[in-house]
């Protein structure tokens, strides 16, 4: 984005913040809503810090990283911004940033918690922590996370800037590896051509070669590299301006039996990703991947069965356990996914796929990922064989794969009317 149009988007996504909550104003009947940042913490009997990461529903409100102690307080006028401007010579203080961004705003430095006093007694906190007799109004924060599920064209924007960026790491990843790199290697050549620390990416990046790509948030990163490396697992994303993207790519360093299969795997995903128009039924797409992955599994010899009887003993599921994707934006696994309506109401995912963060219907602007995998998970092949002695899986065939460990193919979505927008692709399309 440029400056002129990152203004002019940024504008016209205040104003949509701003009708919300005067819309939640007036349906709980307040004078004003408070919404906290939150504040550092420090790990068990040390005085080092946790990394301190903005509430979202805070840092929703501003174009930069908000920090520790600050506060948005929302009436009928203007908002106001609380800057925490206390004098600290262990720690450079939070200047407050410079832009067009600061007209639309009263902004008020604070060195002490005296501003709470002149909130009206019919106010209302969301956040962490709290502020004098304030606390975390739930009804309150379940009500805006409803409309959270819809992003501004300023959101989307961010998350569009934040797949750009993660493309660049994982391009840079899969080179280290199919140049030699470890696990710890492949991850450093991610954050350098992300130009991100650990810290600062949305969350912990899942760099897992062979065996390792089939534990799902596989955390550790080996520096040795394996004597025969078959596969490499990139799980991994960027922020930009607090929103983040979050995208997974599978490398495999062989022409073999696993090869074929993420290429159509590539195929499989990219049809379900397709489909995400508003309208459906997110479960519905769930349950149409987990009959793609039936097809893989007989088309690939790895099961016997037609895909009718493998979904009737949910062969499926033992190779694809997760769901096939979840909303994104300010948080990787962005608030309300299973939320109905702006009461709380909610959807529960089906029985057989109790991992699924999200059951809405899609409806334009809903950002979302699309990850369908197929892994080879020792304790899931192991309970297949327990459970359903009549599996019709190619065990033979299966413990040869076993060692590349797993594929999974990860998108970001912005659902369209006719068609959807794929941020991911599109951002690998302009490097490659």
């Amino acid at each position: 984005m440029n400056n002129t149009m990152d203004n002019a988007l940024y504008i016209r996504h205040l104003e949509t913040l701003l009708q919300r909550y005067r819309i939640a104003i007036s349906q709980f009947q307040l004078d004003t809503i408070v919404v906290s940042a939150g504040s550092l913490s420090h790990y068990f009997e040390d005085d080092n810090a946790h990394p301190f990461k903005p509430f979202a529903a805070a840092q929703q409100w501003l174009p930069f990283a908000l920090p520790a102690g600050s506060f948005i307080v929302i009436k009928q006028d203007k908002p106001e911004l609380i800057w925490p401007a206390q004098q600290d010579f262990w720690h450079m203080s939070n200047a407050i940033p410079e832009g067009e961004w600061q007209s639309h705003w009263r902004i008020t430095p604070v060195n002490d918690d005296s501003w709470v006093q002149s909130l009206s007694s019919n106010s209302a906190f969301i956040g962490p922590d709290a502020i004098g007799s304030l606390t975390h109004r739930h009804d309150l924060m379940t009500w805006l996370n409803y409309d959270r599920a819809i992003k501004t064209d300023y959101e989307i924007a961010c998350l569009e800037a934040a797949n750009q960026i993660a493309a660049k790491g994982h391009l840079a990843a899969q080179q280290a590896f199919l140049s030699g790199a470890s696990e710890l290697q492949t991850h450093l050549a991610y954050l350098d051509a992300t130009q991100q620390d650990a810290i600062g990416t949305p969350y912990p990046n899942i760099v897992g070669i062979n065996e390792h790509a089939a534990v799902l948030h596989y955390e550790q990163k080996s520096s040795q590299r394996p004597f025969r490396p078959l596969t490499l697992l990139v799980d991994a994303g960027a922020s930009y301006q607090g929103y983040a993207s979050d995208i997974t790519r599978t490398t495999t360093s062989l022409n073999d039996d696993f090869s074929a299969l993420l290429q159509d795997m590539d195929t499989l995903q990219q049809s379900i990703a397709s489909q995400a128009v508003a309208g459906i039924a997110f479960v519905e797409l769930h349950q149409k991947t987990l009959h793609g992955v039936a097809h893989l599994l007989k088309q690939h010899d790895l099961c016997s069965l037609s895909i009718e009887e493998q979904l009737a003993k949910q062969i499926p599921h033992h190779f694809y356990p997760h769901g096939l994707g979840h909303f994104l934006g300010l948080q990787v696994h962005d608030v309300g996914g299973r939320q109905l309506d702006a009461t709380g109401t909610l959807q529960n995912p089906p029985a057989d796929s109790p991992f699924l963060r999200l059951t809405r219907d899609l409806c334009p602007n809903m950002v979302i990922t699309i990850e369908p995998g197929l892994y080879f998970i020792p304790m899931l092949i192991e309970k297949l064989k327990a459970q359903q002695p009549n599996h019709g899986c190619n065990l033979k065939k299966i413990d040869k794969l076993m060692s590349h460990g797993g594929i999974r193919i990860e998108d970001n979505i912005v659902v369209g009317i006719e068609g959807v927008r794929n941020l991911t692709r599109e951002a690998f399309d302009t490097l490659i």
